[in-house]
């Protein structure tokens, strides 16, 4: 997936999942938009189910410093890559 398909897909988990609209790219998820812990768990599971994959303890315990949506599109670039090595 390229940089740009993962962002949209990720907006639109924001908004499909967590009822954010129009949520900023470069936005404090946990300022703005108030996203908490259990919120971070639907996340990553959204972001399995993009994969195809199921997470390692430690890959969500790096998902731990995001805090923006540009974060998470790093972070799902640096997963998707890993994962297609194995």
């Amino acid at each position: 997936m390229t940089k740009d398909e993962i962002e949209k897909k990720i907006i639109h988990i924001f908004e499909d999942q967590f009822e954010i609209q129009d949520p900023k790219t470069d936005d404090d998820l946990r300022e703005v938009y108030e996203f908490d812990s259990i919120d971070a768990i639907e996340l990553l599971r959204e972001i399995e189910l993009l994969l195809g994959v199921q997470l390692t303890r430690d890959e969500k315990k790096a998902a731990m410093d995001i805090r923006t949506i540009d974060d998470i599109v790093k972070y799902v670039m640096a997963m998707d890559k890993n994962h297609c090595k194995n």
